[in-house]
């Protein structure tokens, strides 16, 4: 099920590491740097935006979760 978070939300925040915008796919946020491809999860409605809290995406979940998020920062793939 996935977890909606707010526009203006999503809009205020960033990765905690790198500071990059983030995406919003499912049950995560996932940072739009290739380099860490850190995504932090959803947990009843809040992001957890603790470093120690995130995942690492595998190459091919971050790809396809960064083919097309639209302006809102949300993953067209949901």
């Amino acid at each position: 099920m996935s977890q909606d978070v707010s526009d203006e939300l999503l809009g205020m925040l960033v990765c905690p590491q790198t500071h990059a915008k983030l995406v919003h796919s499912g049950d995560w946020l996932y940072s739009t740097d290739r380099d860490t491809r850190k995504k932090y999860p959803i947990r009843d409605g809040i992001p957890v935006m603790l470093i120690d809290e995130a995942d690492v995406a595998d190459e091919a979940e971050f790809d396809r979760v960064m083919v097309k998020p639209n302006e809102n920062g949300q993953s067209d793939n949901d």
